[in-house]
């Protein structure tokens, strides 16, 4: 079949992950034909359009595609679009994110109104647009904004059941309307992460008797590194062992080695910086346990990366969080921002090798499976074929 992927842009992260692999995945292991469709990706992160070209993905730029509102630029987006999918003749238009889902999913509408042959027209939930984190205005505006899209696409996937109920409650689409498919990923590389763990640890400087909590993530707005950071002395004052390991770069940097300065734990935190996601394994290495600490999140992929390297996870209570992170089972499941908890958690994972082991075994017999990306591709292409092969379940 021929597929169209629509995205605003293609940085390094989860929703952008799902969607090369599902892409490459559909090219690889079902002979699809598949056009990605996207905005402008300036920077490190454009790395992933490189693989994706590398990897035989015809991708296709539209330069008025981006994330921020603007009604003219976006106009030209949505007639880009219709252009585009009108010359690429899909079977399926298959969109991701908030400005690709509205805009992609209007155009897909459009085109299949009109189209002599069936064409399907799906949508990923990777996370809402809408949470309780924006201004009400703002929050209203993308929850209408994700109602009007919903009634312009055959079917919504989400990337966790925390996400469907969500959306549900938001009044989006009525649950039917929704199939649960966890992101997928390249799982062996987790699987033998083990092998790194000794030469990671000796080029970041940390001791073998050291137990290293790990984060991994944007340093940005509402991914929660300020609490990990004021979590670290209660923690550390029962643990002198312990060391912070923050994967990731972005805007607050500077703001978050300021106030480790400020409580004089500097030796204890290691910044890596921006890292390719292909890197992502050996740093897990370096771990005991990870910390999520994001405060918004479909379901955020390092979680079962941890839990399929065999490192037990501590997890807000966020969105899908809670589908993976299993208390006392692969790790602690704590209430969003909560500060003293979250150095309980830790006091108590780093206490106890056999725990550690005992979660971290447990998450990577669970979840290995269930998230290997060609899984995902193969239910992913199941709903493709359903609302091709149904007329009744295209109405």
């Amino acid at each position: 079949m021929r597929v169209a992927h629509v995205i605003t842009r293609m940085i390094v992260g989860g929703a952008q992950e799902n969607t090369l692999y599902n892409c490459l995945d559909l090219i690889r292991e079902h002979g699809d034909e598949v056009l990605l469709i996207t905005g402008p990706t300036d920077g490190p992160e454009g790395r992933l359009l490189e693989a994706g070209r590398a990897g035989g993905l015809a991708v296709e730029t539209i330069d008025s595609l981006r994330r921020s509102i603007y009604p003219t630029r976006d106009l030209d987006a949505y007639r880009q679009l219709k252009k585009t999918l009108k010359r690429f003749k899909p079977d399926v238009v298959h969109t991701h994110s908030a400005k690709g889902g509205i805009l992609g999913r209007a155009a897909a509408w459009s085109l299949a109104k009109n189209s002599p042959k069936p064409i399907a027209v799906i949508h990923t939930v990777h996370g809402a647009p809408f949470h309780p984190y924006q201004s009400f205005p703002a929050r209203f505006i993308y929850r209408q904004c994700e109602r009007w899209a919903a009634k312009r696409c055959h079917h919504l996937i989400s990337v966790a059941d925390a996400m469907t109920s969500l959306m549900v409650d938001a009044k989006v689409a009525p649950r039917e309307k929704f199939t649960t498919i966890y992101s997928g990923m390249e799982v062996e590389p987790f699987l033998t992460s083990a092998k790194h763990r000794a030469e990671t640890r000796r080029q970041l400087g940390i001791s073998d008797d050291a137990i290293v909590v790990g984060k991994i993530a944007r340093l940005f707005e509402l991914k929660g590194h300020e609490y990990l950071i004021d979590a670290a002395p209660a923690a550390v004052a029962k643990h002198p062992e312990l060391k912070f390991l923050l994967v990731g770069d972005g805007s607050l940097r500077d703001e978050l080695q300021r106030r480790i300065d400020l409580l004089g734990l500097k030796e204890k935190f290691i910044f890596t910086g921006l890292v390719p996601p292909e890197s992502i394994p050996k740093y897990l290495s370096a771990m005991d346990m990870l910390a999520h600490t994001s405060l918004r999140e479909g379901l955020a992929r390092t979680l079962p990366q941890a839990l399929i390297s065999g490192k037990p996870v501590i997890s807000y209570d966020v969105d899908g969080a809670r589908e993976v992170c299993i208390t006392d089972e692969t790790g602690i499941l704590l209430p969003p921002k909560s500060i003293g908890l979250l150095a309980s958690a830790i006091c108590r994972l780093a206490a106890s090798s056999q725990l550690r082991e005992m979660w971290g075994r447990a998450g990577r017999a669970k979840f290995t499976e269930q998230f290997r990306h060609t899984v995902m591709t193969s239910r992913v292409r199941d709903v493709y074929m359903r609302f091709l092969i149904e007329p009744s379940s295209r109405k």
